[in-house]
């Protein structure tokens, strides 16, 4: 409003406190009690910077699992679950799939087992066990069956109530399959130009009109 005296009692909000608090060393206006707020605030203390760094950080972790149900409700099964068991199916097309693509399709399927593994690593088990098990379960059609790491074993994952967004698999296996493309251009860059360092003298770079001194 440019004037007070063009307020409206609908331009008007309602609070039940409006205080100024002293936090630290700074001085803070406290608005509660609103009523329908459209905004919140969280406000984080903690005995030292790096513990509100990680409260901060978990804080933020939520809110973007929260973001991601709201935005795509659906889920999928957590403890590694869904990566053990696309794993399986890769492995089952590959088997249809002939020459060097074959291998490449089992090394897909192989990092992707590396979720389940690294969870249990983290729960103190033995992974090769678990992820044994872990393909004798899918195999058999348990496409639930994953990690629990407050257990420490291997469970329902729907039982257990241990959820993941689905939005976040997905952009996760995207993200590292670009980042493994990526790097695997860079390789065949490198190979390359070692190749054409390695070449003898006189050879042909394949570029047209490139001086013998250069080439």
């Amino acid at each position: 409003m440019t004037r007070i005296h063009d307020i409206e009692p609908a331009d008007l909000g309602y609070a039940g406190t409006v205080e100024e608090r002293d936090v630290g060393d700074e001085k803070m206006t406290f608005v509660e009690g609103c009523k329908n707020p459209k905004s919140v605030c969280i406000f984080i203390r903690g005995g030292g910077e790096h513990f509100i760094d990680e409260a901060e950080r978990a804080l933020h972790d939520a809110l973007c699992v929260v973001r991601n149900v709201v935005q795509d409700s659906r889920v999928v099964a957590g403890g590694g679950a869904p990566e053990v068991e696309l794993a399986r199916r890769l492995r089952k097309y590959a088997g249809g799939v002939g020459g060097k693509e074959q291998l490449a399709i089992k090394a897909f399927a192989e990092a992707l087992e590396r979720i389940p593994i690294t969870l249990a690593e983290n729960a103190g088990l033995k992974p090769i066990d678990v992820i044994v098990e872990l393909r004798k379960k899918h195999d058999e059609g348990r496409l639930w069956s994953g990690v629990n790491i407050p257990s420490k074993k291997l469970s329902d994952m729907e039982k257990a109530q241990v959820y993941e967004p689905l939005k976040v698999v997905r952009q996760a296996i995207i993200s590292a399959t670009e980042a493994a493309t990526m790097i695997l251009r860079i390789d065949d860059v490198i190979a390359s130009s070692k190749s054409s360092m390695n070449a003898p003298p006189g050879a042909s770079t394949g570029i047209p009109g490139t001086p013998p001194y250069m080439r």
